[in-house]
């Protein structure tokens, strides 16, 4: 199948609809594992095929460097979606998320916090990679 900016951008609709789903039914305030769980059952109850607590491999100056380095899920084997349950997004946040999608050759990232009360308007954050932009619209 041809992998088109149209289908990742689908594709981060319904990824982003299974996070407001497992926010309405769970609530802001409890632990990013809680999170983590009720996606991944989400996710199997959407039909979307994802990798939990994916380890990204790591190379420093050619070598493949021991250190794990983990993102929250791998969704399609195209987006990266990365958790936080946070009073604040900081930069930190993003720039891990943003390296995460770099390690993994990814097209686009979605950042998700879930300790806000209105996960739509303030708890979702996407990035996207020179990846994206050079696949047909």
């Amino acid at each position: 199948m041809l992998i088109t900016q149209k289908i990742i951008n689908e594709l981060t609709y319904n990824i982003i609809g299974a996070c407001i789903e497992v926010h309405k039914l769970v609530g802001p305030g409890l632990y990013e594992a809680v999170y983590h769980k009720c996606l991944e059952k989400e996710f199997i109850l959407r039909n979307i095929s994802f990798k939990s607590e994916l380890e990204i491999p790591f190379n420093y100056k050619g070598e493949q460097i021991d250190c794990k380095v983990k993102c929250d899920f791998l969704i399609e084997n195209l987006i990266v979606l990365e958790l936080k349950s946070v009073n604040d997004i900081h930069n930190i946040h993003k720039a891990q998320t943003m390296n995460y999608m770099n390690l993994l050759q990814v097209p686009k990232a979605i950042l998700v916090n879930f300790n806000v009360y209105n996960l739509y308007n303030e708890g979702t954050e996407t990035f996207v990679s020179r990846n994206f932009e050079n696949l047909p619209r």
